[in-house]
């Protein structure tokens, strides 16, 4: 009994970020889900670092190569058995068998330098193959039976695992900075038509009404179709990233509004517009930080909608375009149906964009319930 008065006496003395803080720890999937976008996004940020390969690096040798399986013995320490392509010769899709060579991995090899965020070079790569020959961990980059694919190869000998962690600072990229857009939208059209009232909230919700009538997708589409195909990928990026936010701050906007007219006639809103405060400091110093734990929840649940928006683009050749490497660029190959039951795992990207839409709704729901202060 004394042990349950402690507790709640503790619970009593403990700011809202503080419970919602303790709560969410005790959501173990949501624990999971948080952990694995850390990994997902500290990947992406170090993503020449982690690569095996350059992802724009070119093996013309083997094309469509098969996953190689990662072993261990004594002998020979990490490593991987080589493939040797052929060619059918009446289908003349390529083939692979393994052979009794040896293709030794290590952990901080020697590879292709690059810049790492265009300011330090550097030639250490995560995880990869190593040159056998003078043992000094120099990484090869070699065609033949030195390649090692840990997810295979694509159409041109460009290794899939190399390229979808490049991939991966694009797409994730692509859902931070719409949501950012989404969150300055949101906030500030919603507060106002919440806090004004009158005409000025009847005009934005008749905003709001139009841009939801339209249906989304084909929306997105008419969107990217306009974007100049001379344009370089860096500014197509920036108007992808900016259509998806123009088409999904209406949802936070409502939802601010809708707090704020339950919130600006509490006492303490009322005590702070007689105090003289401006309107500018009732709603953006008093009221949102009210619900703000709601707004968060919000945004969260968002990210994977602008996730898989980014990726319909790009997969229908209207968002992102090569050479930019994204997960729905390299889905592009999956078009070709015959391709796909012959090379299956060119489907690798689909596994990665589940993992990372999962991992944000997962999260939200954890946050959702941290925050709910009824539970």
């Amino acid at each position: 009994m004394d042990q349950d008065m402690l507790q709640s006496s503790e619970k009593a003395t403990q700011s809202q970020w503080a419970l919602i803080r303790r709560r969410f720890f005790r959501h173990k999937l949501g624990v999971i889900s948080l952990a694995t976008l850390i990994i997902l996004y500290v990947v992406a940020v170090f993503a020449e670092f982690f690569s095996p390969y350059p992802p724009g690096h070119r093996n013309p040798d083997t094309p469509y190569a098969p996953p190689q399986t990662v072993r261990f013995s004594f002998e020979h320490g990490l490593h991987a058995k080589a493939q040797v392509p052929n060619i059918d010769p009446v289908t003349l899709n390529h083939y692979y068998t393994i052979s009794d060579e040896v293709v030794p991995l290590g952990f901080f090899v020697r590879g292709e330098p690059y810049r790492l965020w265009g300011l330090f070079e550097w030639d250490r790569r995560f995880f990869g193959p190593v040159n056998s020959g003078n043992g000094d961990g120099e990484s090869t980059l070699d065609a033949g039976l030195n390649t090692f694919f840990w997810l295979g190869s694509d159409k041109f000998g460009r290794d899939q695992l190399s390229r979808l962690i490049a991939g991966s600072r694009i797409s994730l990229s692509v859902g931070m900075l719409s949501i950012l857009a989404t969150f300055l939208l949101g906030i500030s059209i919603g507060g106002i038509s919440g806090y004004l009232g009158g005409r000025v909230d009847n005009l934005i919700q008749r905003i709001i009404e139009i841009v939801n009538a339209f249906p989304q997708l084909p929306l997105w589409l008419a969107f990217a179709a306009v974007l100049p195909g001379h344009w370089s990928s860096l500014r197509i990026y920036f108007m992808i990233t900016l259509v998806l936010s123009l088409l999904n701050w209406t949802g936070l906007a409502r939802t601010v509004r809708g707090k704020i007219l339950a919130l600006r006639e509490e006492d303490y809103a009322v005590a702070a517009r007689l105090l003289g405060a401006s309107h500018f400091r009732i709603l953006f110093r008093h009221l949102l930080p009210g619900f703000t734990s709601h707004i968060i929840v919000t945004l969260t649940l968002s990210i994977p909608v602008m996730i898989l928006g980014e990726t319909a683009l790009s997969f229908l050749g209207l968002g992102l375009r090569p050479p930019i490497v994204s997960w729905g660029v390299m889905l592009q190959d999956c078009l070709n149906m015959d391709l796909v039951d012959a090379y299956p795992w060119i489907l690798a990207p689909v596994f990665f964009i589940i993992i990372t839409v999962l991992s944000f709704n997962f999260l939200g729901d954890a946050l959702r319930d941290a925050a709910d202060p009824y539970r």
